[in-house]
């Protein structure tokens, strides 16, 4: 499986120089402030980068100069590493500056440690396959508000492979519960490897996985019962042509309960349930504070379900949850916290000098005393 090793950021936010490795499980802990969305924000505009909406996502956070480090930086930069396993790191880099009202892209490249695949500068743009290929340069409308990488000839496939692998980052933030919301609602009945980032292919995401891959079904209803002592099954019956509900039986009850009964935290945590046994995980996937409205005792069951779809995935989470770091391991927690001057500094807690108090406190024990740090 492929997976990003490393990344640095520099002048984003209070990112001013951020230099960060990555596991395959990954919850970043930190007072608000702190830096731990913007991290994932980051994931998010390489990934709408990759995928040629580079321009669009700037917009959405207010142009360049709303995401500048204030008074720190004149412009961005980003380096990001991946690896698959057995294959050489691969560098990503993209560098962003003004132009006028709007940005320009600087400087990017996508190399090994034998050659540049992707090489944008000073208007020169070109791609290579092989380190002694012949270089190919755009011929066809070539977007400069866009990256070189999401224009990518689709027949270099070593290259589009990145390509795709960097535009599959996933961003999930907390899920709609409202009275009106998708996943409370009835739902055409259509092919969803995932539940949808609102939950609204919740319902046709585990029918099918009832259907066609019970192993998955089964993980997802056996974490419901743990978490729920009451839960035994649910069922999916038809409302109208090609429209299905979903019905949530509970033992202490003797008619089942529809989606707009239940309560947040149970509808939260069965789309975190789903979503991380689904057949479409993404290959990295962001999740903002997943830890909303669930209960402290779920946070061990959700720590568990994170853990294990690492098999599948990379998962990157932030979290808002003290307690959830008691049910992690220090390989898996980065502590981000801002220094005197107001940027963001993070470590891995395996790299802290904690062993010792390991032995007699818990790992959030041990963060509350202040030997983790991403605390206010």
């Amino acid at each position: 499986m492929e997976y990003f090793h490393s990344i640095r950021v520099q002048g984003f936010r209070r990112l001013v120089d951020l230099d960060l490795e990555f596991r395959p499980l990954n919850v970043l802990i930190g007072a608000n402030g702190s830096g731990k969305t913007s991290l994932l924000d980051v994931f998010s505009l390489l990934a709408s980068s990759a995928s040629g909406g580079l321009d669009s996502r700037l917009r959405e956070f207010g142009g360049l100069s709303s995401v500048l480090s204030a008074g720190r930086a004149d412009r961005i930069v980003f380096r990001l590493t991946t690896r698959e396993p057995g294959m050489a790191e691969v560098a990503y880099e993209l560098e962003l500056g003004f132009s006028g009202i709007s940005y320009e892209i600087i400087r990017e490249r996508l190399a090994n440690d034998q050659f540049a695949y992707v090489e944008a500068r000073n208007g020169l743009i070109q791609y290579r396959r092989t380190p002694h290929g012949a270089a190919v340069h755009p011929t066809w409308n070539y977007n400069r508000s866009e990256t070189a990488l999401s224009q990518v000839p689709r027949n270099l496939f070593s290259l589009e492979k990145v390509r795709a692998f960097l535009s599959s980052f996933t961003y999930y933030h907390s899920l709609d519960v409202g009275p009106r919301a998708p996943v409370r609602m009835p739902q055409p009945m259509r092919p969803a490897p995932l539940p949808g980032k609102d939950g609204e292919d919740l319902i046709s995401c585990l029918f099918g996985m009832q259907q066609t891959e019970p192993d998955r079904y089964e993980a997802i209803e056996d974490a419901l019962r743990t978490a729920f002592p009451g839960f035994v099954r649910l069922q999916f019956p038809p409302v109208a042509a090609g429209t299905l509900a979903m019905t949530w039986k509970d033992s202490n009850f003797s008619q089942p309960f529809y989606m707009n009964q239940l309560s947040e935290g149970t509808l939260r945590f069965l789309w975190l349930a789903t979503l991380l046994q689904s057949p479409g995980l993404t290959g990295v996937v962001l999740i903002d504070e997943p830890e909303v409205s669930l209960h402290p005792e779920l946070l061990s069951i959700l720590a568990e379900l994170l853990r294990e779809a690492t098999s599948r995935a990379q998962i990157v989470v932030a979290s808002h949850a003290d307690r959830l770091i008691r049910f992690l391991e220090p390989e898996e927690v980065v502590a981000l916290d801002v220094d005197e001057q107001g940027a963001v500094q993070a470590h891995r807690a395996d790299q802290l000098d904690i062993g010792e108090w390991l032995k007699e406190y818990t790992l959030d024990e041990v963060g509350r005393l202040g030997r983790i740090g991403g605390r206010a």
